[in-house]
């Protein structure tokens, strides 16, 4: 039932917000009582934050997955910039926004927790980029990484960057793409470029 309960939360909370969803109405679309949900999740709070790690655990699952195919560090990052993009369903209702307004512990919690699995992600992704050709050499792995963190974290501000005029898909496409073309060799650029018009295609 606690799985069920996340799942739930989670498909919620993605779609709707936060904020805006309470706990009669996840009640409701799994047609079993509140006090069910209170069973497993004491507070909203608790369930917020438990649902905010279960999907950031599925979405580090999904990544793995892409991760073991082995492909080309280039195309890697852009299989991953969908799949996350897919996950959140493109984050209409700023869901990272809204868990940092109203729920700042959590909010706090999670990007430790986000952190954590972007840097062995990264680290591995640049490594193996620069042994391949595909990034230069000597570039500051570290740097890059935490610098990748926090440009990540920055164009999920609304305030930057409001929904009505920047899309989050559309945002992580720009981003992808800058971060990319910092790093890459002239083979990556090409690999990039390659990329970039099948996609538009």
């Amino acid at each position: 039932m606690r799985d069920k309960i996340l799942n739930t939360a989670a498909d919620m909370f993605l779609t709707y917000g936060f904020k805006s969803v309470t706990m009669d109405d996840i009640a409701e679309a799994m047609g079993i009582s509140k006090k069910t949900i209170y069973t497993h999740f004491s507070t909203k709070n608790k369930l917020v934050l438990a649902t905010s790690f279960h999907v950031v655990e599925k979405i580090n699952c999904g990544i793995e997955e892409i991760r073991e195919k082995k492909q080309n560090p280039i195309k890697e990052n852009f299989d991953i910039k969908h799949f996350v993009s897919h996950h959140l369903k493109g984050e209409k209702t700023s869901p990272h926004y809204q868990l940092q307004k109203y729920y700042p512990k959590a909010y706090e919690s999670l990007k430790s927790k986000q952190f954590e699995l972007l840097e062995n992600c990264m680290v591995g992704n640049i490594e193996r980029g620069i042994e391949d050709g595909f990034y230069r050499k000597g570039i500051p792995v570290d740097f890059i990484t935490r610098i990748h963190f926090v440009g990540m974290m920055g164009i999920k501000d609304t305030e930057l960057f409001p929904i009505e005029e920047y899309t989050h898909p559309k945002l992580m496409e720009y981003f992808l793409e800058y971060h990319l073309r910092a790093i890459c060799t002239l083979k990556g650029i090409k690999t990039l470029e390659e990329l970039i018009d099948s996609n538009e295609k």
